[in-house]
C-alpha cells in the first residue's frame, strides 16, 4: 500500500511538473493583440501566423470607428496592429495615437497598388498599409423592390415601410443622406447637416432597424427588401441569396479604405510589422479576400483571383463609379455636430 501510494504520489508530482511547463511554455510565447472589425478575417490565417512564428495571437473586434476609437483612446487595453477605416486613421495620427510604420520591415508593400498609396488620410505612407476598400451602396432584394434601382432616394419610399435597413453608424447613415441632398460627403454647414437630420428623422417610420453586421442575415433570408451595406458584404450576401442585388447610387457615395495601423505604446512594434508584411503577402491576402468578400488592394492578389471576381463590379467598380464617390475625412473639428445630429435622430 505504501509503495503503491508513493507511486501515485510520484505520477502527480510529474503530471504538475509537465502541465507548469507546458503552461510556462504557452505563457512564454510572444503575444501579438490585434483588433479588428468583426467577420473581416480568415480565422486559419491567425493560426498560420502563431505556427509560423512561433507566437500567440489574441484577437478581438469591434462594430465601428467610433467603437474602436473611443477603447483605444480610453486606454487600459493595449493593441499591436488594428484595421480603422480612412477618416479614423486620419484622426489617430493628429492625436498621435499611431506609430510609424518601418515600411523597410514590410517588404510586400510592393504588392499594395500606387492608386491606395498617398491619399489623404496618410499622404506621406507613414502609418498605416492597405488591407480592403470598397464602396457604400443599395443592396435590395428584386423579388420585392421591382422599380430601377439608381438613387438613395429609393431609401425614403414609403412603399417599403418597414422593410428597410438602415446603416447604425453615423458618418455612413448622414454621409448619404448629404449626397442624396447634393451636398459633400464631408460637409462641415450647420445648415446642410440640420437638412440631412430632418430628412433621417422623416425616414424613421419607414425603417426597421438600424444595424451592422446582423443586417446580413436579415438580408440573405428575406426579412427586409432594401439595406446600405458595404460591397463587400453585398458580395457576400448575394453569394447566399440569387435575388439580391447592389447599386451605387447615381449621387454618389463613400470610397472607403480600411488599413493596417500600430497603436501608440505598443511593446511588440517588431512583432507588429512582421504581422503587417505577413498579411500583406498575396497568398494570404487571398485568404482574407476569398472568406470576407471585399475587395483587396493587392496587385500580387489581384493576380490570383478568379476572372469572374476579378471583373465583378460590386467588388471592383468601374472608374465611372468610383470618380463619382468620396474619400471620408477626419470630422473632430466638427465632431460636436455631428454628435449632435446623430443623437437627436437615434432619439427621435
Amino acid at each position: 500500500m505504501k509503495r503503491r501510494f508513493k507511486l501515485v504520489i510520484a505520477f502527480l508530482v510529474v503530471s504538475m511538473m509537465a502541465a507548469l511547463v507546458v503552461g510556462c511554455s504557452s505563457s512564454s510565447k510572444e503575444t501579438l493583440t490585434v483588433y479588428n472589425w468583426g467577420d473581416y478575417i480568415d480565422e486559419s490565417v491567425l493560426k498560420e501566423f502563431e505556427k509560423e512564428f512561433g507566437v500567440r495571437v489574441i484577437y478581438d473586434t469591434f462594430s465601428t470607428n467610433e467603437d474602436m476609437y473611443v477603447k483605444l483612446k480610453a486606454g487600459g487595453t493595449s493593441y499591436d496592429v488594428a484595421i480603422p477605416s480612412d477618416y479614423m486613421i486620419e484622426r489617430m495620427i493628429k492625436e498621435d495615437m499611431l506609430e510609424k510604420v518601418d515600411m523597410t520591415k514590410i517588404d510586400n508593400y510592393k504588392y499594395i497598388d500606387d492608386k491606395f498609396k498617398n491619399l489623404d488620410f496618410d499622404p506621406n505612407n507613414e502609418y498605416s498599409v492597405p488591407y480592403m476598400w470598397g464602396t457604400v451602396g443599395v443592396l435590395y432584394n428584386e423579388e420585392i423592390v421591382k422599380e430601377p434601382v439608381d438613387s438613395w432616394d429609393i431609401l425614403w419610399n414609403e412603399k417599403y415601410k418597414g422593410q428597410i435597413l438602415m446603416m447604425d453608424s453615423q458618418r455612413d447613415s448622414i454621409g448619404i443622406t448629404l449626397k442624396k441632398l447634393g451636398f459633400p460627403l464631408n460637409s462641415r454647414d450647420t445648415k446642410e447637416l440640420e437638412l440631412a437630420k430632418e430628412e433621417l428623422i422623416k425616414q424613421k417610420p419607414l425603417v426597421m432597424a438600424y444595424v451592422v453586421d446582423e443586417g446580413k442575415d436579415m438580408m440573405i433570408g428575406g426579412e427586409a427588401a432594401l439595406a446600405v451595406a458595404w460591397s463587400g458584404d453585398a458580395v457576400f450576401m448575394m453569394e447566399q441569396n440569387e435575388d439580391l442585388r447592389y447599386v451605387v447610387p447615381k449621387e454618389g457615395s463613400n470610397l472607403w479604405f480600411d488599413n493596417m495601423v500600430i497603436p501608440k505604446g505598443t511593446k511588440n512594434k517588431e512583432l507588429a510589422e512582421k504581422f503587417i508584411n505577413f498579411m500583406t503577402r498575396p497568398e494570404i491576402s487571398l485568404k482574407n479576400v476569398e472568406y470576407i468578400g471585399y475587395s483587396t488592394p493587392n496587385t500580387g492578389t489581384v493576380e490570383l483571383l478568379d476572372e469572374e471576381v476579378a471583373n465583378d463590379e460590386v467588388a471592383y467598380p468601374s472608374d465611372e463609379v468610383i470618380e463619382n464617390c468620396e474619400i471620408f475625412l477626419d470630422p473632430s473639428d466638427f465632431l460636436k455636430e455631428y454628435d449632435r445630429i446623430w443623437t437627436e435622430i437615434k432619439a427621435y
